[in-house]
Order: structure tokens, then sequence, then C-alpha cells
């Protein structure tokens, strides 16, 4: 029940947020694409951060799981001679 909520929660806002900018909602096809694409992003930035404040390293971070969350293409797998 409580992701319902929360999705609920941000859809509202998100929906103000549409309002205030003049959008109009469901958004035109090119905007809710944008969209979605900053939500993927924007869920990915939070790991991220956290790996820098820690010092963890962030470059294979991304490439192996951020990647593909955000295209939904697996890594290819490391070539070993």
């Amino acid at each position: 029940m409580k992701p319902y909520l929360a999705a609920l929660g941000i859809g509202l806002l998100v929906g103000a947020l549409y309002s205030l900018l003049g959008t109009r909602s469901p958004a035109p096809p090119a905007v809710a694409l944008l969209g979605l694409l900053g939500m993927l992003l924007g869920e990915q930035a939070v790991p991220l951060a956290k790996r820098v404040i820690h010092g963890q390293e962030v470059a294979s971070f991304w490439k192996t799981t951020c990647a593909e969350r955000v295209t939904g293409i697996p890594p290819e797998p490391d070539e070993k001679p």
C-alpha cells in the first residue's frame, strides 16, 4: 500500500508542477518521454551521489547498474582473452 500512496503523492506534485509550467496533462509525447527520461536519471542520481559522498568508485557502477536501468540494455560481458 505504501508504494501506491507514494506514487499518488508524487503524481500530485508533478501535476501541480505541470500546472505551474502551463503544460497540459497528459503531456504531449515529447514532453512525456523527456519527463520519463528525467525520472530514470533522477532515480539513479541518489545512489551515485551516495557513492561520491562515501568516496566509492562511480564509473563501473554507472556502467553496470545505472546504464542498464536507464537504457534497459544489459551490460556486455567483459571480454577476456
